[in-house]
C-alpha cells in the first residue's frame, strides 16, 4: 500500500460491483456504512450512469436497504450540471440528449431543455434516443455550440443479450456527423470528485475512491490525487490489479475489510 488511510475523512463509493451486484445488494455493505458513520467519515455514491436521475438512484438504494437520500449521491449529471454553473455561466437553455429523468434532474436545477435556441449541448446515456433529436444536436454542434458529453463509457454493462449503446458511442456518431469532440466528464475525468470535494469541503488527500473499475475509478483516483481503493468483488482481477501501473493504493477483497483497515488506521 503506496498510501495510508489515517487521514481519510470523506469516502467515495462506486455502486454496481462495489456496494451491490446488479439488484443483489453485498451481505457486507450495510456494517460499512455502520462503521463509517461510527468512524466520523462521510460517504457518497458516485455512478457515471445518466439514464437514471439522482431520486431514481435514492429509491434503488433504499429498495435495497440503504438509508439514502439525494445528498448521499453525487452522478455524472451532477458533474455537468456543476460545470455549466462554473464554466458557462450564462447558459440555461441546453439541446439534451438523455431520458425524461435526466432532463427533469436539468430543469429542476434550472435549466431548459430547448432544441430550438440553446446555448449549449449535452449529451447523456440516452436510452430513449430519437434519431430526430440526434440529428438536432449534430446541428447544433456543428454551429459551435459549447458541447459536453456527461461520461465517456461506450457501453453499459449488462448481463442481457444485448449491447447497451451509451453516452460516449453516442459522441461518437456525432463526432463523426460533426468534426467536432465535446468535453467529457464523468469518471476518470477529476471534475467528478472536485465536485464531491468542493460540496462537503474536504481536501483530495482526505478522500478515498472506491471501486471495482481500474480504468474508471482507479483511474479517476490517480488523476484527482485521492487514495485509491481497489475492491475485488466487481469486475476487476487481483491479476489485471497487479498489472495496473501505477498500482492501486490498496486492494481488498471487498468493503468489509475496507471497514477493518479504517477501523485499525483510525482507532474507532
Amino acid at each position: 500500500m503506496s498510501r495510508d488511510l489515517h487521514g481519510v475523512r470523506h469516502v467515495v463509493l462506486d455502486m454496481d460491483g462495489t456496494i451491490y451486484k446488479g439488484s443483489m445488494l453485498f451481505p457486507c455493505t450495510l456494517p460499512f456504512l455502520v462503521q463509517l458513520r461510527r468512524a466520523g467519515i462521510g460517504h457518497t455514491f458516485l455512478t457515471n450512469n445518466t439514464s437514471r436521475s439522482k431520486n431514481d438512484y435514492v429509491r434503488k438504494l433504499r429498495h435495497l436497504g440503504i438509508p439514502a437520500d439525494a445528498d448521499d449521491i453525487y452522478t455524472a449529471a451532477d458533474a455537468t450540471i456543476d460545470y455549466l454553473r462554473l464554466h458557462l455561466p450564462d447558459v440555461v437553455r441546453v439541446a439534451l440528449l438523455g431520458t425524461p429523468s435526466l432532463c427533469g434532474q436539468f430543469e429542476q436545477e434550472g435549466f431548459a431543455v430547448d432544441f430550438e435556441s440553446p446555448q449549449a449541448v449535452v449529451i447523456g446515456f440516452d436510452t430513449t434516443l430519437d434519431y430526430a433529436r440526434l440529428c438536432r444536436a449534430a446541428w447544433w454542434i456543428a454551429q459551435g455550440l459549447p458541447y459536453i458529453a456527461t461520461h465517456p463509457d461506450l457501453i453499459c454493462p449488462t448481463d442481457e443479450p444485448t449491447v447497451l449503446v451509451d453516452c460516449g458511442a453516442i459522441c461518437a456518431a456525432l463526432n463523426a456527423a460533426t468534426g467536432r469532440t465535446p468535453v467529457v466528464l464523468g469518471k476518470p475525468d477529476p471534475k467528478i470528485l472536485q465536485g464531491i470535494a468542493r460540496k462537503f469541503g474536504v481536501p483530495m488527500e482526505a478522500i478515498a475512491m472506491v471501486g471495482d473499475r481500474l480504468y474508471t475509478d482507479i483511474a479517476l483516483a490517480q488523476r484527482a490525487g485521492a487514495v485509491s481503493v481497489l475492491v475485488l468483488s466487481g469486475e476487476a482481477s487481483r491479476k489485471d490489479a497487479e498489472a495496473y501501473t501505477p498500482p492501486p493504493d490498496l486492494i481488498v477483497a471487498d468493503v468489509s475489510e475496507l471497514g477493518t483497515l479504517l477501523q485499525v488506521e483510525t482507532g474507532a
